[in-house]
């Protein structure tokens, strides 16, 4: 069995930090792509960033220069540092893993639970 878990949403000030963490846990073999989505009331759900297997980074245009995505292997956790946080980064924000193989022969895809992001002005 598989499960992310993640933490780190909070309340904060504008221009404020926050770190989101994501770890999977099983017995797990390897993970493809990491990233982060992110809805905020009424709105589609958002891309804001995304780690390959070979740490290649991608960012929504929003987030670039304040968000930094990380990832760890040894602990199937990917991070996103959230630097200089504006009101409109008030969201849900849901990580996800990709291509995530487990056990014998398991592969599949995998997303958190969601993780509350209020950011006060």
């Amino acid at each position: 069995q598989v499960q992310l878990v993640e933490s780190g949403g909070g309340l904060v000030q504008a221009g404020g930090s926050l770190r989101l963490s994501c770890a999977a846990s099983g017995s797990i073999s390897r993970i493809n792509a990491m990233g982060w989505y992110r809805q905020a009331p009424g709105e589609q759900r958002e891309l804001v960033a995304a780690i390959n297997s070979a740490s290649a980074t991608n960012y929504a245009d929003s987030v670039k220069g304040r968000f930094i995505i990380s990832r760890d292997n040894a602990k199937n956790t990917v991070y996103l540092q959230m630097n200089s946080l504006k009101p409109e980064d008030t969201a849900v924000y849901y990580c996800y893993h990709l291509g995530l193989g487990y056990g014998a022969s398991g592969v599949g895809d995998y997303w958190g639970q969601g993780t509350q992001v209020t950011v006060s002005s």
